[in-house]
């Protein structure tokens, strides 16, 4: 077998490949790879509507990019995609880094991964197992990702303490600075009590009342993956939430902004399998969170092992129409305030989001001389984004209700 082979722009390695796909989703692959032959990325939204399956919506949604979208990265960054699959993130990953080397078990995954993302000149995917790719791999990473990864250590490594040692091995290919991004399942989401089945297993319950020791995966709960970040001497890690998971996210919490009363709403869908309704999760949500506990029953967990971000949530809008595309996202300023940034996901977005400074100028001019004051609005162009000053609500509000009196006021005067 040939060991380097082009895919249009994108470089498939097959050094390590041992001839066998070690990981397979089955026919429907065959299916997928018709699909990104024949239709561009843009179309793929059409094909999700008339196939109507899980595994097209999750292999071809590109809210599956989301959980890397939000992360700020060095145009020139060094990353390295452990488990790369059909490339959902890989595409992403290739518009924000410099270079992207990425590693999966599967040819034909990684042919489809290579098919989808083939305009990429900056992305090489070498096919086989990560113990053998592993000792060929550089050690200047910035950015190491594991996405619905992790919970394979034991397939990936296959010893004892597969998890510890598979971080340890990574660690050996991170610059100093770096840092390694890791999401997965919530071995205790609140969803598994409520009636979803184990991801992986397909069995009720089965995370919760502990994996057997032969499953073939292992999901974890926070205070055990921090225990496996301490034993690998990892103690720097910044822990996010994303809703309803980290596979179809539309929105990230973090430590710094957990969610507030009525904000998760999005519970019942579960698209990979049935499931049951044992209670209502929004209303069970609204009462862990008032005692501070939905960081331990958040479905998933995006882990950054490393220095930290100044993003302390996000919101994805990525139900519009291409030209109101947008991410919302709060983050501390260099003095230390938070601010809100709003990020256009589209070319066709950048006029909405830069024409929200015009909108504000033309308020304060409206407005001037008045009680009302209106938020402020800068454009960042170095990071492509709107920047507005966070008000608390009931700033917000006590303004509404005072243009309210005002109003009912002025009607009353008439009469």
């Amino acid at each position: 077998m040939q060991e380097n082979v082009k895919i249009g722009n994108v470089t498939l390695n097959f050094k390590h490949y041992s001839g066998v796909d070690l990981y397979s989703d089955g026919a429907i692959e065959n299916d997928l790879l018709e699909i990104v032959k024949k239709y561009k990325k843009e179309e793929y939204q059409k094909v999700i509507e008339e196939r109507a399956n899980w595994p097209i919506l999750y292999h071809l949604s590109e809210q599956r990019s989301n959980i890397v979208e939000w992360i700020p990265m060095d145009k020139n960054a060094k990353v390295l995609e452990v488990g790369s699959g059909c490339g959902a993130i890989t595409g992403m990953l290739s518009k924000k880094a410099g270079e992207v080397i990425a590693c999966d078990l599967s040819r034909r995954r990684s042919e489809i991964n290579a098919t989808r993302n083939q305009e990429c000149d900056n992305v090489t995917i070498h096919v086989g197992n990560f113990r053998d790719i592993e000792p060929d791999l550089p050690r200047d990473f910035d950015y190491i990702f594991l996405i619905g990864v992790f919970e394979y250590g034991q397939g990936y490594i296959g010893t004892d303490n597969p998890y510890e040692k598979f971080l340890r091995m990574l660690q050996r290919h991170l610059k100093k600075g770096g840092r390694i991004v890791i999401a997965i399942e919530n071995r205790l989401g609140l969803k598994y009590f409520a009636g979803c089945a184990e991801d992986h297993l397909g069995s009720y319950f089965t995370g919760i009342e502990g994996y057997s020791p032969d499953s073939v995966a292992k999901t974890f709960t926070r205070n055990g993956l921090i225990n496996i970040f301490k034993k690998c001497g990892m103690n720097e890690y910044h822990f996010y939430y994303p809703y309803p998971d980290y596979k179809l996210m539309t929105l990230l919490h973090s430590d710094d902004y957990l969610p507030k009363f009525g904000e998760l709403q999005d519970n019942v869908r579960n698209f990979d399998r049935d499931r049951l309704v044992l209670f209502n999760e929004k209303r069970a949500y609204e009462d862990l969170s008032k005692d501070g506990l939905y960081p331990e029953f958040a479905n998933s967990f995006e882990v950054i092992l490393g220095p930290g971000f100044d993003t302390i949530y996000s919101k994805y809008s990525n139900d519009r129409v291409s030209e109101f595309k947008i991410r919302t996202d709060i983050a501390i300023d260099k003095a230390g305030r938070k601010v809100i940034k709003k990020f256009p996901l589209t070319e066709e977005a950048r006029e909405h989001v830069f024409g929200i400074r015009d909108a504000y100028l033309g308020l304060v001019e409206k407005y001037r001389g008045g009680d009302l004051e209106i938020n402020d609005c800068q454009i960042n162009e170095q990071e492509g984004c709107a920047i507005f000053s966070l008000l608390m609500a009931y700033r917000w509000l006590h303004s509404l209700i005072s243009v309210l009196i005002e109003m009912t006021w002025r009607h009353l005067k008439l009469f």
